[in-house]
């Protein structure tokens, strides 16, 4: 038996949404946690969800001999790990569990069963705390518990108690590659290739975002931004393009321009091995300038995420974006320019969001054009500077180990017939711009699209007085 299981809760197959989607990647939370306990000489295993079901994680976990059940959470995967934890304490295992939720809501995951919660990144602190879990007698109590950094835990009397945060790594380049021998990374590469005709992996060249996005969790890596040497990840691409022959790469940083030296050094690695790669990535807009835009070009970016979020510039400003429209804007057109396409995401119902905003934001995307664009309806994350501002109008509509953030309800806030229109009114907007710009567009098609703004208006303008209970 492993001294260590390590899963995630993530079923493909068990959303409807996700199958719709198809695009799965391999979890690297866990294979990075895998690859660093093996180096310290620790048995580890992997049972990955995402292809399984819970039947089979439950019959694994209820056959096999129990040790050590290391569980990633994350905010879509809530309440699938509460379920894990309660049939893996059942069958005698110990239970530790981490990443972004486990972090803002430790006490609950604990009083859920689990042995401890790891705050932070997990590498170091999960391999104290398997030598701790080995050496430990029963009659040691809860004295080595408290000695562990980036833990907490529940003492024998149930009180919570969490330690002092551990330090980061340091040193990237020093950690061994995420361990995708553990997982079979060939389905993954073969679902994204039947379903989209190109086979697709994901890899990371940084940890860590330094933006303060009043609604972005910054759980794991905190506000810090920690990099690779631009060798290691080539040598690290190589290897996976030997090795998987993908078609395309999801870089997955959370902002992939921010240092501009380590791009420059990372097209000119890659064009010294003569590799190249299609890719897709995620930015900033104050991070992309002509120069950027012609290296990600050269490299064979396909497409450029940019977090847009409003039109309105107060509510960016609110959100502490730190970014301007208007360079949203000159982004998405310098990119246009080099046949990269844009992304976009955009949030309705941010705090002290009004009509105007509204207005503004579909203005801003008629105006802008991006390839595709994404909308959501704010939800604020437990431990955000977003969630402490509206916690007191907070309502859960659920058990909190049956939901998610995304679930919560903010008293007062427009109802979500209010924000359908709205995406209505956006997307019927955006494609009237579009088609209007055809000398030989059908005026049939026009007129119904006016017919449909029309309507769409009138809807939000209906329910602009409905607000959630």
């Amino acid at each position: 038996m492993p001294d260590l299981l390590l899963t995630h809760g993530y079923f493909l197959y068990e959303d409807p949404k996700e199958m719709q989607i198809m695009k799965p990647y391999a979890p690297l939370g866990i294979l990075y946690l895998c690859s660093h306990l093996r180096r310290q000489g620790f048995d580890v295993e992997v049972f990955d969800t995402t292809f399984s079901n819970r039947e089979s994680l439950f019959r694994h976990l209820q056959t096999e001999k129990p040790s050590v059940l290391g569980i990633y959470a994350n905010l879509m995967t809530r309440s699938n790990v509460v379920e894990i934890i309660r049939v893996a304490r059942e069958a005698g295992w110990h239970i530790i569990v981490g990443g972004p939720e486990p972090g803002a809501y430790a006490q609950e995951f604990l009083e859920s069963g689990a042995d401890f919660v790891v705050f932070g990144e997990g590498e170091a602190t999960m391999q104290e705390l398997l030598t701790a879990l080995h050496d430990s007698t029963d009659s040691s109590g809860n004295i080595w518990k408290a000695k562990v950094a980036g833990t907490a835990y529940l003492d024998d009397e149930g009180t919570f108690h969490q330690n002092p945060p551990r330090a980061q790594i340091a040193d990237l380049d020093a950690q061994p590659w995420p361990a995708r021998e553990a997982i079979d990374l060939h389905r993954y590469v073969d679902t994204w290739r039947s379903h989209h005709q190109q086979g697709s992996v994901n890899f990371i060249t940084a940890r860590g975002c330094p933006y303060k996005c009043r609604w972005c969790s910054h759980q794991v890596y905190g506000q810090t931004h920690r990099r690779r040497s631009p060798v290691k990840v080539v040598d690290e691409l190589e290897w996976l393009l030997t090795e998987y022959t993908p078609d395309i790469a999801w870089v997955s940083d959370d902002v992939f321009t921010i240092n501009h030296e380590w791009i420059r050094k990372y097209a000119a690695e890659m064009r010294r091995r003569n590799l190249h790669i299609p890719f897709e990535c995620i930015s900033r807009a104050d991070r992309l300038n002509e120069e950027m835009l012609d290296l990600l070009a050269e490299l064979g970016c396909f497409r450029i995420w940019i977090g847009s979020e409003s039109g309105s510039q107060r509510l960016l400003d609110a959100m502490d974006r730190g970014v301007k429209v208007e360079q949203v804007q000159r982004a998405v057109e310098m990119s246009r320019v080099r046949k990269i396409q844009s992304g976009m995401f955009l949030m309705w119902g941010y705090e002290g969001e009004e009509m105007e905003d509204i207005e503004a934001t579909i203005r801003h995307v008629r105006t802008t054009k991006p390839d595709i664009f994404f909308t959501t309806v704010s939800y604020p994350i437990k431990g955000t500077p977003y969630y402490q501002q509206v916690q007191n109008k907070l309502v859960q509509l659920k058990p909190w180990a049956q939901s998610s953030d995304r679930e919560i309800k903010i008293a007062g806030r427009h109802s979500r017939a209010y924000y359908a229109h709205a995406d209505k009114l956006l997307r019927d907007e955006v494609q009237f711009a579009k088609v209007s710009e055809d000398p030989a567009a059908d005026s049939e098609l026009l007129q119904d699209l006016r017919i449909n703004i029309r309507a769409s208006r009138e809807g939000l303008l209906a329910t602009q007085s409905e607000v959630e209970a």
